[in-house]
């Protein structure tokens, strides 16, 4: 009954320690421009 209570509160940290990272944590993703050039057909 022990290990189970034990195992409950090492949940219970893990999950707030993921929920904590993922707010706090550096998690944007990185953006950089990208140009692409397009030929469009059928306008003349």
């Amino acid at each position: 009954m022990r290990l189970v209570k034990i195992l409950a509160v090492l949940l219970v940290v893990a999950a707030l320690g993921l929920i904590g990272y993922a707010y706090l944590g550096d998690m944007e993703p990185q953006q950089q421009e990208m140009r692409q050039p397009v030929t469009l057909g059928g306008l003349g």
